[in-house]
Order: structure tokens, then C-alpha cells, then sequence
């Protein structure tokens, strides 16, 4: 495509004058950065056209003022609650001083006039725009911001021997069920004990794990926090203290600190803030040397994301959206455990949740309380199955239904007839694709006609994580028949357009990963497929009839992230590759 030309001038000119880019390259770059609404001084950096260095130097010389060198800059002396941060995260700008009604603000480009007016108008000061190099300021940024979560938490958690936890009155715990129990609970001897449980649910929530598990073994204990996806060992405490951890811990989430023959489940909820709030799941496991207790921590903010920031390709959202504004019909999310799936259907929930529709779900458990929506405890215990939670349902004119698992056949065959008689129901299956979700529900038992007529769109999906902004790098000069082999020809961009980054690592990530995305192939139920499944199709019939109509795979997929920039081709192996 032939980009508009423009007339150069300002720092874009001063760049070419310098040999550092080519005129046709830099009037690209300003043309992309303006539609994507960003400087463009972060465009180049961000594509490695080029360094901050490069564009600092032309910039001083160009404006006629002297760099500021931010890393000496004390971070502790930056002003606070001035400036909203996403503001300041998305003009990767950064407050340095106040005086009077100046604000003077470290930003790459000072000719960005949209940053400097949005944030005059936020602040009603004077700004005053300093240079800086662009990667000076993303680093110092993310150490503001991160010690500013960090004053908030430590705020909210008061000091660290007293964790504030909602609804949780210590006194109620019954301490006469043995004179261990009691000095494992109480007194300044557990004060350390306090404090190191307190520590490892303040740097889980720090680092964004998703789980933490506590875990004895005979002559060792470990603590590990699972990142992105994978597991990190973070402590060794000695051994001999996993009985009063597991008291602890069980404390916190209202356990029976006497029974260690059988697991329990609890919850434990930590404000944060008057408005944020963590909830940990809290499990129990009778192993051969103590109690494995494992954490997960629920976010309730994730059933807040938006589906723009899960990861969905434009046409995949559409499939997502359009399936969501139906009235009646079966979507189904699946994956194996850990894969995303519980996001993906609060985000629908989400969307879905107005005052105009009667919502109720069926979740075992509940991880996520969402305000407007009527969500059901499953108890297998007193017989409150999905089967009998969802009779319960249709008694209770619902609009919308969900399923937090199909796991037999009187499940799938009253999820089916509610999707077919006016309500959307979404639910989830074990699968490993969209494709075999199908012929899954065959095998249960539904009818053919019933599967082709009620299920709407199929998403299978994987978490991938992404590679750090920071210090990613380019590999260079890739052979053509290595990109060919990976499956690169399958994803339709261009072989100019695709450039694989490798992950190095950095003060800002761990290995060269940061965060998480879903990788997704969306199916939906169109006629030449329900035509397949009526016939007694297999998964593969199915598939090659999908791919006809432009189906993307999984790997597909995971491989156009990874044409991006987005994950590692590594990455993309991992979670796609058979």
C-alpha cells in the first residue's frame, strides 16, 4: 500500500538530516503513529527503527535544549496524585516538579502537543515540557507506578504484621482444640509466621501470579508462585515450620485447623483499597509430610477488562459479539485448565450484564462475584448439581444462562434444550479444539440435530505469554524455509510484513515475558457445518469444511501473535504445538 507523501519537518526532518532513517521510512512511521494515536517518537521505539539515544541526540540538537538525564532523577521525589496514570502510561510521560501552577513533565517528544494538552487539561497547570530519552522515561514510569501499587497495597495492608481481611474477626476462631493449635495461632510467637504469610501475599499480588502453593516435604518446604503460566519457586522456609504455615493459613480462610485427615476449601478476601479487592481460593491437601495449601488469587477487576484486551483478532471478536447479541443459542468456550476460559466468559457476562436481562450462572466454584448477575454455588454434597441448578433456572425466567461446565450428558441435554427454547446459554468442555468440542457432545449422546441446531460458536483458546516490551529483540535474517516449516505460510501476512522477536529478559520482566494473552480459533455453526455433523462428520470433516470458510486454527494463530511480535515462536510451540 502507498503511503501519502508528506513534507517533512521538525524532528522527522532532523532524523533524515542526521542519516539515522530514510525519508520514506519516517514519513511511514509518522503516518502509522498518527492512526494508531500514539508519538512518534514511541513508534520507533517500540519497532526498533531507532534507539532513544539516536532520537534524543537529534531531538536536543534540533530543539535546541540539553537531554535530561531522568535515570539520576530520584523517583521518590516525583509529585503524586497529580496525574492520572493511564494518562501518563499513554503519552509514556512523567511528572518531575511543581512549582506554583508549572508542572514540568519528561516527555521523549516536546512537539507532542496532544499529551501536553490532554495533561494540562487533567491538571489545570501550565506544562512544561522537559527532554528526556523515551527509555529513561518507560523504565522510570514503571518504577513509579509500581511503587505507587505498592504504597496503596502497604497502605491498605497497614504494617506488615497485620493483613486486612474483610469479614475475618480473629477473635471467632476456636483456639481450645489443642495446646499446639493455640501456640501455632497465637502470641508473639507467631508474629514472624504472620509476617512471612503477609509478605508472600503482597509480592504474589506484586509480581501477578495467579496461584501460590505451599508446599511441605520432609526435610524442605517451598513456597511457589505461578507467573504468566509457570511456576516459580520464591521461598525455602525451614521445615519444621509447615504446621504452623498451614495453621495460619487456615485461619485466614475459617478452616478447621484441627482436621489435617481431609482437604478443605475457604476463602480469604484482601482489600486493597476502598474500591479494590483481591479474593484468594484457598485449598487444603493431606500429603505424607503436612498440609500443601494453594492459593488461587482471584481478581475481580479481569471481569472487567473489555474484550479488547484479551487478545481476540478483529474478526474473531466480531464472531464473539454477534454471537453474544443473539437471543437464543450455545456458545461454548473450551481448553484445558488454566487456559483463560473463566475470563472469556465473564467478559460475555459483562457485556451482557444490563437491567434489561434476568442472567443467572451455575459456577463450581463461584471466582468472581459480579454485581447484577444471580451466580449458584454448586453443592454436590446436598445434590445442587448443574443438571439441577439449571431445572431450577428455566423456572426463573432467565434471558441468559451459564454453564460452568459441561461435564455429563443430563448437563449438555438441558443446556441444549434451554439454548433452544429462547434462552443463550454459555458454558465450557474440556477440548483441545473447536472442532473436537462437536464430536465431544456426540460422544456424550446428543442427538446430531440437536448439537447443529443449538450450538452458535465454539471458541478454543490458549494463554501465551507475552514477550517483554523492553528488551525483546529481532531475530535476524531468518531462513525462508525455517519461517515455512514453522507453518508461517498458513497465517496470510506477507513474509515483509513478519518480524519474530526472541525474549532476552530485563528489570522488568522475568526470562523476557510479560503478561499473558489468548491465542483463539473461533467456530461458528454455519450451515455447510451443521450439514457435516448431520451427516456423522468427524472432528477432522468438520475441520477441513472450517478451513474452506476461513477458519483459523490454534497454531495459526499463536503464529500470527508471533509474526507480531506479540509471543516467541517458542511460545507459540509451546502452547500450540502437538
Amino acid at each position: 500500500m502507498n503511503m501519502p507523501q508528506i513534507a517533512l519537518h521538525g524532528l522527522p526532518k532532523r532524523l533524515v538530516d542526521d542519516r539515522l532513517i530514510a525519508a520514506n521510512i519516517i514519513e511511514e512511521a509518522t503516518v502509522t503513529a498518527k492512526t494508531k494515536h500514539i508519538s512518534l517518537v514511541q513508534y520507533l521505539c517500540e519497532k526498533h527503527l531507532l534507539s532513544s539515544e539516536q532520537i534524543g541526540s537529534s531531538a536536543a540538537k534540533e530543539f535546541g535544549i540539553p537531554l535530561y538525564a531522568l535515570d539520576k532523577h530520584n523517583p521518590d521525589y516525583f509529585p503524586r496524585d497529580i496525574v492520572d496514570s493511564k494518562l501518563l502510561k499513554k503519552h509514556q510521560a512523567i511528572p518531575l516538579m511543581k512549582r506554583g501552577k508549572r508542572l514540568f513533565l519528561a516527555i521523549a517528544d516536546p512537539t507532542n502537543q496532544r499529551a501536553i494538552t490532554e495533561i494540562q487539561f487533567q491538571t489545570g497547570a501550565v506544562v512544561e515540557p522537559v527532554l528526556a530519552l523515551y527509555s529513561d522515561i518507560s523504565t522510570a514510569l514503571d518504577k513509579w507506578l509500581d511503587s505507587a501499587n505498592d504504597s496503596d497495597i502497604s497502605e491498605a495492608l497497614g504494617t506488615v504484621n497485620d493483613v486486612h481481611l474483610d469479614d475475618l474477626d480473629m477473635e471467632a476462631i476456636d483456639d481450645s482444640d489443642s495446646a499446639a493449635d493455640s501456640a501455632e495461632t497465637n502470641g508473639e510467637d507467631d508474629a514472624p509466621i504472620v509476617r512471612f504469610v503477609n509478605k508472600m501475599l503482597l509480592d504474589a499480588i506484586r509480581m501477578g501470579a495467579s496461584d501460590i502453593h505451599f508446599e511441605p516435604y520432609e526435610k524442605s518446604y517451598r513456597v511457589r508462585f505461578r507467573v504468566d503460566g509457570i511456576l516459580q519457586e520464591m521461598s525455602k522456609p525451614p521445615a519444621n515450620l509447615a504446621p504452623r504455615l498451614a495453621a495460619r493459613l487456615k485461619v485466614m480462610a475459617r478452616m478447621d485447623i484441627s482436621e489435617r485427615r481431609v482437604p478443605q476449601d475457604g476463602r480469604v478476601k484482601l482489600k486493597l483499597s476502598k474500591n479494590k479487592a483481591i479474593d484468594f481460593r484457598v485449598n487444603t491437601l493431606p500429603l505424607q509430610f503436612g498440609e500443601k495449601i494453594v492459593l488461587r488469587i482471584l481478581d475481580p477487576s479481569s471481569a472487567q477488562m473489555g474484550i479488547d484486551a484479551l487478545g481476540y483478532e478483529e474478526d474473531q471478536k466480531k464472531l464473539y459479539m454477534e454471537a453474544l447479541a443473539r437471543p437464543q443459542g450455545m456458545i461454548l468456550v473450551t481448553g484445558p485448565t488454566g487456559s483463560g476460559k473463566t475470563v472469556s466468559l465473564y467478559t460475555g457476562l459483562n457485556i451482557l450484564n444490563t437491567p434489561e436481562r434476568n442472567i443467572s450462572t451455575a459456577e463450581d466454584p463461584i471466582e468472581i462475584n459480579m454485581e447484577g448477575i444471580n451466580q449458584t454455588q454448586i453443592n454436590l454434597r446436598v445434590g445442587l448439581t448443574f443438571a439441577e441448578a439449571l431445572r431450577s433456572f428455566l423456572r426463573q425466567d432467565p434471558d441468559v444462562v451459564m454453564v460452568g461446565e459441561i461435564r455429563d450428558l443430563e448437563t449438555a441435554e438441558i443446556s441444549i434444550k434451554a439454548a433452544q427454547t429462547g434462552h443463550l446459554v454459555l458454558s465450557t468442555l474440556h477440548t483441545n479444539s473447536a472442532p473436537e468440542t462437536l464430536t465431544r457432545l456426540l460422544n456424550m449422546g446428543v442427538p446430531a440435530f440437536n448439537v447443529a441446531t443449538s450450538v452458535n460458536l465454539i471458541i478454543a483458546q490458549r494463554l501465551g505469554r507475552k514477550l517483554c516490551s523492553h528488551c525483546r529483540e529481532p531475530f535476524e535474517d531468518i531462513p525462508d524455509n525455517v519461517l515455512t516449516e514453522e507453518g508461517f505460510d498458513e497465517t496470510g501476512i506477507p513474509r515483509e510484513q513478519i518480524t519474530v522477536y526472541k525474549a532476552v529478559g530485563c528489570d522488568h520482566c522475568t526470562n523476557g515475558y510479560k503478561g499473558r494473552v489468548g491465542v483463539y480459533e473461533t467456530l461458528k455453526i454455519s450451515p455447510a457445518i451443521s450439514r457435516v455433523i448431520m451427516q456423522g462428520g468427524s472432528s477432522l470433516d468438520i475441520l477441513e469444511t472450517a478451513l474452506k470458510e476461513g477458519f483459523r486454527t490454534l497454531r495459526c494463530s499463536a503464529l500470527r501473535k508471533a509474526a507480531s511480535g506479540l509471543i516467541s515462536i517458542e511460545e507459540a510451540n509451546r502452547i500450540t504445538k502437538d
